[in-house]
């Protein structure tokens, strides 16, 4: 008997080892405006981590498509150690990794993760939105988490927003029921809540309110793009990095109040509901499935004349955008060839059928723009095409929009590292990051660049949290690279130093302008490619 319970203590004494060598914290409490939270104080990292704060009020029930409320205080002390649910949405993407605690309307919460010591203060801040085309997405993901960045001395935040119908729905009955008139961008305002609640309340975790730069990937980007042209955010920011994206034609581009009114109409018609009073008060249950048998890819943000004024390339060109400092680039393969080719074999004469089919008027102008001449060229051509006509072109007008209409330095990369091997052969890459089962009926071709989102655990210096690629020495020397990069454009909004090699800034009127190659050998060139968008934005009639 006396062996039994000498082995049963061994044992719960080496699983009590074995959970304090898994979390090696201890706990820690800060007051911040609405009471006091208590975080995660890791001794073998310094950092300190609080997950699931709330920012604003549950956006149920009544205040369902409603702009974001503020929290209500508490008393006592409220435990941030687990990340909130995320936002409503359904796999899209079938490849999204998450950390948080399911799925629910109430997901309005924001992570922290801060290196600050007992008298630290005035730390830079980075506030990163992460993508998923405004239908899916979450704040936990270990490819966004802020440690990697926190090491660097900077105070990070990654936050929820409201994704799909629960946060993009415009109908006129909800816009008449609005203080400012307008209805839809409840996600951007649910962005700009957060960015407020850092202003109040950073300082509490060492960061310094005049320091806070915002980030993002893909519908991320595209968020940052949109809070730094908007009247209630561009005052919240001194700096912004966009990797891959911005709101402008053909990206996600937003569009008037009354055109989105219109699409609300329409998905209430055909769901055969008749109001929005009696569409609020359906469970979440029921608002979820009619919104996916609906087939929508959501609703698109709204020209609203309180969030948006103006599209994005008329603020800009007003110069009514935040004066700050940007960082922005794309990859060099956003989008397989074959979403332009439409599956055609990579030949010159279908190359040139394509052209023809989608610029009967500029084929010659295309074709001398995208080389053609064997099955290589027409297959690198076919893919620049296609990720130009996704999303390179519109993140390259931003690019643009800022460099011409600011006094304050616009740094440009092209991010060019090709991932290594899947661990798992039975997964293939997917398109919005991490993987999917592989089909086996269908041949993947050899990657020829980076795809769309490959580069976000490189940049947050996430690798090591992302098991499915077998990441070699190159990777993780490109990762430090553009991680440096990050972070020192975070502190200082100018990525050089720790002597990486120089990024030369972007000029006005500059015909080739610089940009960043970021690989194994990361080095400045100058662009050789800008008439392709030049003559996108013509066709794009953004001018």
């Amino acid at each position: 008997m006396k062996k039994i319970v000498y082995l049963f203590a061994l044992i719960m004494f080496y699983n009590s080892e074995v959970s304090a060598q898994n979390t090696n914290s201890f706990s820690v409490q800060t007051k911040i405006e609405n009471g006091i939270i208590e975080g995660n104080y890791n001794t073998h990292t310094g950092i300190q981590t609080y997950f699931g704060i709330p920012f604003a009020k549950p956006p149920i029930g009544e205040l369902r498509w409603k702009a974001p409320q503020p929290v209500a205080n508490w008393t006592g002390v409220k435990q941030t150690k687990e990340f909130g649910p995320r936002p409503m949405q359904t796999m899209v993407f079938g490849d999204m990794q998450s950390r948080s605690n399911g799925v629910s309307e109430d997901c309005l919460y924001l992570n922290v993760w801060t290196p600050a010591k007992r008298n630290s203060k005035d730390l830079p801040v980075l506030v990163y939105f992460y993508g998923g085309g405004n239908v899916a997405g979450d704040a936990s993901e270990p490819r966004y988490d802020g440690e990697a960045m926190a090491k660097k001395g900077i105070v990070v935040v990654t936050c929820n927003y409201r994704l799909n119908i629960f946060g993009f729905l415009v109908h006129p009955e909800l816009t008449a029921e609005s203080p400012y008139k307008a209805s839809g961008n409840y996600g951007m305002l649910d962005q700009n809540a957060a960015l407020k609640w850092v202003q109040k309340n950073i300082a509490s975790f060492g960061g310094d309110p005049k320091k806070v730069t915002i980030a993002g990937e893909s519908a991320g980007s595209i968020g940052v793009s949109c809070q730094m042209a908007s009247p209630l955010s561009k005052n919240l920011i001194a700096g912004a990095i966009g990797e891959s994206g911005a709101g402008i034609n053909p990206t996600m581009a937003p569009v008037p109040l009354a055109e989105g009114e219109k699409q609300g109409v329409e998905f209430l018609q055909k769901a055969g509901i008749k109001s929005i009073k009696e569409l609020r008060a359906m469970s979440t249950r029921e608002v979820y499935e009619i919104y996916n048998e609906s087939k929508r890819f959501g609703f698109p943000i709204i020209i609203d004349n309180y969030f948006l004024p103006k599209t994005l390339p008329q603020i800009f060109a007003a110069k009514e955008q935040a004066q700050v400092p940007l960082l922005l680039g794309w990859n060099s393969a956003e989008i397989p060839g074959g979403a332009f080719m439409f599956g055609l074999p990579n030949t010159t004469e279908n190359f040139i059928t394509r052209v023809k089919k989608e610029y009967p008027n500029d084929a010659e102008e295309v074709l001398k723009l995208y080389p053609h001449s064997n099955p290589t060229e027409v297959e690198l051509s076919a893919t620049q095409l296609a990720s130009d006509r996704f999303i390179s072109y519109s993140t390259w007008k931003w690019f643009d929009l800022h460099r011409n209409n600011s006094s304050q330095p616009v740094y440009r990369y092209l991010y060019s590292k090709i991932r290594p091997e899947l661990v798992d052969k039975t997964l293939a890459s997917g398109l919005a990051g991490g993987t999917v089962r592989a089909d086996g009926n269908t041949p993947r071709p050899k990657a020829i660049g980076a795809p769309h989102a490959c580069e976000i655990e490189y940049a947050m210096g996430n690798l090591p949290l992302v098991k499915d690629y077998a990441w070699t020495a190159d990777d993780f020397k490109v990762s430090n690279t553009m991680l440096n990069y990050f972070a020192n454009f975070i502190k200082m909004g100018n990525p050089n130093g720790d002597k990486l090699p120089e990024w030369t800034v972007a000029k006005s009127g500059d015909t080739t302008p610089p940009v960043m190659i970021i690989d194994v050998e990361s080095r400045t060139e100058k662009s050789m490619i800008d008439a392709r968008y030049e003559f996108l934005d013509k066709a794009y009639k953004n001018k």
